[in-house]
C-alpha cells in the first residue's frame, strides 16, 4: 500500500512539473499574438500575475500570506528583482530574435548558477559540471555564428540576463533557504507593473490583447508556477529540472508549428547541444547527491 501510495504521489509529481512546463513553454507563442508595445506588455501581465500569485497565497496560507512576505527580506527583494528583469528582458528580447534562440541560452541557467556559486559560495565545479558548461558554451557558440537565427545582438544580450537573472535568482534561493518562491514571483509581478505602467501605455489597450495579456500572465506566468510549486515538492529537485526542460523544448515548437517561425539549423543544432549538456549535468548532480546520501546514511 505504500509503495502504491509513493507511486501516486511521484506520478502526480510529474504531472504537475510536466503542466508547468507546458505552460510556460507556450509564453513565446502568446507574445507572438499580443501587438500592445512591450512596456505595456510588461505592465499587465505584471499585473495579472501578482493578482493570480495573491489570490493563490490567500487561498492556501490564509492569514500567514503577510508575514511570509515580511520574512523576504533582502534575499527576497533580490529574487524578486532577479525574476522581475528576466521575465522583462524576455518580452524585450522577443522583438530581437526566435523564441528557440532565447529558451536554449534561458537554459543554461543552471550552469551559470553553478559557476556564480563555486565563486561566491566556493562550492566545487565538477568534471562533469565543467564538461558540460564546455558543451554548452559550444552549442552557444554554434548559434550566435550564424546569420540564419534571426537574431541581432540586442536579443542575444537580452537572452543572456535571462540566464544570469534566473542563475543569480537559484544561488540566492540556495543560499537563504527561508526564501519562498511564490511571494518572491509576486513581488516581482508588482515590480513589473509599476516598470510597464511608467513606460508604457497601460491605459489604451483595447480587449483582445487585454485578454491574450491576462493568458500570458495569469495563465502562462502564474499557473505555471502554481503547478510547479505542488508537483516540485512530490518529486527530486533533479528530475523537476530534467522535466522543467521541456519548456525550451515545446516552446519553438509551437511558434514553428502555429506561426512558422523557423529557428534555423544552426540554431537546432547547437540548441541541441546546449539542452544535452544542462540535462547530463542535471543529471549527474542528482545521481551525486544520491551517492552522498546513501553514505552519510
Amino acid at each position: 500500500m505504500i509503495e502504491t501510495a509513493n507511486a501516486q504521489t511521484h506520478r502526480r509529481g510529474v504531472i504537475l512539473v510536466a503542466a508547468a512546463a507546458i505552460c510556460w513553454s507556450t509564453g513565446g507563442l502568446i507574445a507572438r499574438f499580443i501587438t500592445v508595445d512591450s512596456w505595456t506588455q510588461v505592465c499587465w501581465r505584471g499585473g495579472f500575475s501578482a493578482a493570480c500569485l495573491l489570490a493563490f497565497l490567500l487561498w492556501r496560507d490564509g492569514r500567514q500570506t503577510w508575514p511570509l512576505f515580511r520574512q523576504q527580506g533582502l534575499p527576497g527583494l533580490v529574487v524578486a528583482l532577479c525574476f522581475s528583469a528576466a521575465s522583462i528582458s524576455f518580452i524585450i528580447a522577443l522583438r530581437h530574435t526566435t523564441v528557440a534562440t532565447i529558451l536554449v541560452i534561458q537554459s543554461t541557467a543552471p550552469l551559470i548558477a553553478g559557476m556564480i556559486a563555486f565563486l561566491w559560495m566556493r562550492e566545487p565545479i565538477s568534471l562533469t559540471r565543467g564538461l558540460a558548461m564546455l558543451l554548452a558554451l559550444a552549442g552557444v557558440t554554434i548559434m550566435v555564428s550564424q546569420h540564419d537565427m534571426g537574431a541581432d545582438p540586442a536579443g542575444l544580450l537580452l537572452a543572456a540576463v535571462i540566464a544570469c537573472s534566473l542563475a543569480v535568482a537559484t544561488v540566492v534561493t540556495r543560499r537563504f533557504r527561508q526564501i519562498r518562491m511564490t511571494p518572491a514571483c509576486c513581488l516581482s509581478g508588482l515590480i513589473m507593473a509599476v516598470v510597464g505602467a511608467a513606460l508604457g501605455n497601460a491605459a489604451e489597450t483595447d480587449a483582445l490583447n487585454i485578454g491574450l495579456l491576462f493568458l500570458f500572465g495569469a495563465g502562462q506566468l502564474a499557473v505555471g508556477l502554481i503547478c510547479f510549486s505542488f508537483g516540485a515538492r512530490l518529486i527530486p529537485a533533479g528530475e523537476a529540472a530534467l522535466i522543467g526542460l521541456l519548456e525550451c523544448i515545446l516552446g519553438p515548437i509551437w511558434v514553428l508549428v502555429f506561426l512558422g517561425e523557423n529557428p534555423g539549423f544552426y540554431a537546432v543544432v547547437g540548441g541541441a547541444l546546449v539542452v544535452t549538456a544542462v540535462a547530463w549535468n542535471i543529471i549527474a548532480e542528482t545521481r551525486r547527491m544520491q551517492r552522498a546520501v546513501v553514505q552519510a546514511g
